[in-house]
């Protein structure tokens, strides 16, 4: 690759639009983050920040792209948009988008984004947290 498409895709990353973000497809993905360190996290756990990042923003112009990414094929996704939507939208709105769920982590979001409690500020998790060693 030649340096010209590396700068392309360098300055469309200056100012990302978040709408653009929650838009990528796979192949969209792999085509911005071509010469980029991201592409190595991969599409699924790159749209995660880009829905933590939606549902902070209080943008109710983000529903829509978030609203979509509910049928995306990976649950971490899925997952993160429930999250960003109970953020984006008043609790009568999420019941009326509640729906059947395969997955067991997003149905536990589904729950929680369902039934609100005070202590629940932080977005999904990435995965598991690994037990911690006891100090020797």
């Amino acid at each position: 690759m030649g340096r010209g498409a590396g700068r392309a895709s360098s300055d469309a990353l200056k100012a990302p639009v978040l709408s653009d973000l929650l838009a990528l497809n796979d192949a969209a993905f792999r085509a911005l983050f071509t010469a980029s360190p991201v592409k190595r996290i991969g599409r699924a756990r790159f749209l995660r920040n880009v829905l933590i990042a939606a549902g902070n923003s209080g943008l109710g112009a983000l529903v829509p792209p978030v609203r979509a990414l509910l049928d995306d094929p990976e649950p971490l996704v899925r997952g993160a948009a429930v999250w960003a939507l109970s953020r984006l939208l008043a609790p009568a709105e999420m019941h009326a988008l509640a729906r059947e769920e395969p997955d067991a982590d997003v149905r536990a979001e589904w729950r929680a984004a369902l039934n609100p409690s005070e202590d629940r500020p932080s977005p999904p998790p990435l995965r598991q947290p690994k037990r911690q060693r006891a100090p020797c």
